[in-house]
């Protein structure tokens, strides 16, 4: 079962999202910081997050955002993340097949991912249910690039 995440569930998203960062040796905040953070963003229409199951087992989070060469808004799959043990049983398939068809209400024409390069797991996923590692029109190499500022 997906649900549709509002700003009461804001724990339990931090909650996951949290697990995510701690399983793969990534810095995280905290969950309480992450839930101060999306307690107000789950309460506007540019940040949505999808949940499994009744006590979470899996999430994604979505943020939209307007884009010049689309009429409507372009999502970013800013995180997906399922439980270790609940994986291989199709709850990450059920997450995208929801962004996608939350992006498609929204009028959104294209949904992104960010992937490491080395985790070969998350691309085949990914490729799997068709998101492209090449630009459709030029056949390049489609790159993230980024910068943090202070």
């Amino acid at each position: 079962m997906i649900r549709t995440a509002g700003p009461g569930d804001a724990a339990e998203v931090a909650r996951l999202l949290d697990a995510f960062n701690r399983e793969f040796d990534t810095p995280t905040p905290g969950p309480d910081v992450l839930e101060a953070r999306l307690r107000p963003m789950l309460d506007t229409p540019d940040t949505v997050a999808f949940l499994a199951g009744e006590r979470a087992i899996g999430l994604a989070l979505v943020t939209y955002r307007p884009n010049v060469w689309h009429d409507g808004p372009v999502a970013l799959l800013d995180e997906l993340y399922v439980r270790p043990d609940y994986r291989d049983q199709g709850i990450g398939t059920e997450l995208v097949e929801a962004i996608v068809a939350h992006a498609v209400t929204r009028a959104c024409r294209l949904v992104e991912v960010n992937v490491d390069e080395g985790d070969g797991d998350a691309l085949r996923f990914y490729a799997r249910h068709g998101f492209a590692l090449l630009q459709p029109d030029t056949g390049e190499r489609a790159l993230y690039l980024a910068r943090e500022v202070r």
